[in-house]
């Protein structure tokens, strides 16, 4: 059990928070409704009240207007960090070597629920232009760095990323390489001298990209196939590097981003961890991402839900609220059932991620989190098509009283199919499902040889 989870008692039924927020029903989850629960303690509920403010006053008001200039203020992550809680966007444990500590919240005690608020908070804007701009390049990008970087590598880089001076973003998707990472193209071969790597490829879909200082780039250094994978860290003021915003769907400030390297000079001290070991960095954040996806995606399906809730609530069709419709009341039952399951299912992963080492997450949470990636976005996709049809012509207008539930419907793409599709991700939960049980089934047949000598 992690250091956070043991050191503090749970809250209980003799410890519980009062209601917080506007009590719409289902408009947040059940703990902020003021029901009981063994994960969240008053840190929690401090910082849950600190990022609604901040969001509040300096976010949620912006949003239209960010997406429509296709990029956020320079000086928000700035903003962020002041606030205190910037640096928990790479995950637990707080990276206190790096980063000053939260002004309320010990660095000790911040855990794996803590984030999630964060998360859950930030996402109440219901814009992932927002979410991504914010946290899409810093959240992927840097923990390779931390992780597996040397300690000057990560002293140059990681203060002023944490802190808002700096952009990272995490460049592996390639024009023919998606989930297919062990085939990526991008190459990096040691020049005569062999202390430079010449970087040569394309990189695409990168997010943050072209507000970016520092990319994590990943690069073939070896042979075909996962084993001959690199990680390098690519400075953009090195000539030959050439980014091109990409004109997507959705999460339009979030600066999506089209790569180029041509005959990038990059200083072998850039390296990552050690040449050809880059998979299994890549692998060693990705249960983390698509956590993250998944809380973002189910609070955008309820962002649909409460949106929904409110415009029920006071347009009249046929002489009486929508509420009063017996339809419409079906599809917002729909919506909350979905809703409260998929948050019950993501409180329950990060309890276990809460508890458990790197390493125990890695071997055991990979095909739940997939499953739960699924499960997430197929909510959030049909959470905003109804909520689309509540709103009726008022979701096809950008800003307005259907601001939100235009932009979510726009941006559900962007949660079913980076950080592995739904196809992919459901392939992968079946994957390791039977290998765990293939396994299971090895240790009781030695166990049973065993026990016969």
């Amino acid at each position: 059990m992690s250091a956070a989870m043991s050191s503090q008692t749970p809250m209980n039924a003799n410890n519980k928070q009062a209601p917080f927020g506007e009590m719409i029903p289902w408009g947040d989850p059940a703990w902020y409704r003021g029901y009981n629960s063994p994960y969240y303690r008053a840190s929690h509920a401090k910082l849950r009240a600190q990022v609604r403010a901040f969001v509040d006053k300096e976010i949620m008001p912006f949003c239209n207007q960010w997406d429509e200039a296709k990029k956020l203020p320079m000086d928000l992550l700035k903003k962020c960090a002041k606030a205190g809680w910037l640096p928990a966007v790479v995950g637990a444990p707080w990276p206190k070597d790096f980063a000053p500590e939260h002004p309320d919240i010990p660095a000790a005690e911040w855990d794996q629920f803590h984030e999630l608020i964060l998360i859950d908070e930030l996402a109440r804007t219901g814009s992932g232009s927002v979410l991504w701009g914010i946290s899409g390049g810093l959240s992927i990008g840097l923990p390779p760095v931390l992780h597996f970087g040397s300690t000057e590598l990560k002293r140059r880089v990681a203060p002023a990323c944490l802190s808002g001076e700096k952009i990272i973003c995490l460049a592996i998707t390639e024009p023919l390489a998606g989930s297919d990472v062990a085939n990526l193209r991008c190459t990096a071969k040691l020049d005569e001298t062999g202390e430079n790597y010449i970087v040569n490829g394309e990189k695409k879909w990168i997010t943050n990209g072209v507000f970016a200082d520092y990319f994590t780039v990943a690069v073939r250094t070896g042979g075909p196939g996962m084993g001959g994978i690199s990680m390098l860290l690519i400075e953009k003021d090195m000539p030959g590097v050439i980014c091109k915003q990409m004109q997507c769907m959705g999460v339009w400030a979030s600066g999506t981003t089209y790569i180029t390297f041509e005959d990038v000079k990059v200083p072998k001290k850039n390296l990552i961890g050690r040449e050809n070991e880059g998979f299994k960095y890549i692998m060693y954040n990705f249960n983390h991402e698509r956590w993250s996806i998944v809380a973002q995606a189910t609070r955008s399906a309820r962002v649909c839900l409460e949106e929904s809730m409110r415009y029920a609530m006071k347009r009249r069709t046929f002489g009486k609220k929508l509420i009063e419709h017996p339809v419409i009341r079906w599809k917002l039952a729909e919506m909350a059932r979905q809703v409260e399951a998929t948050h019950a299912a993501l409180e329950h992963i990060t309890y276990q991620m809460s508890t458990m080492n790197k390493m125990e997450q890695m071997q055991r949470l990979g095909g739940d989190t997939a499953l739960l990636k699924v499960q997430s976005t197929k909510v959030f996709e049909y959470c905003a098509r109804e909520a689309a049809q509540i709103f009726g012509g008022a979701s096809y207008v950008r800003g307005g009283q259907g601001e939100k539930v235009e932009r979510c419907y726009r941006e559900v793409r962007a949660y079913a199919i980076p950080g592995g599709s739904e196809e992919v991700m459901a392939d992968l939960a079946v994957r390791e499902g039977m290998k765990n049980y293939t396994n299971h089934l090895k240790k009781l047949s030695a166990g049973s040889a065993g026990a016969k000598m």
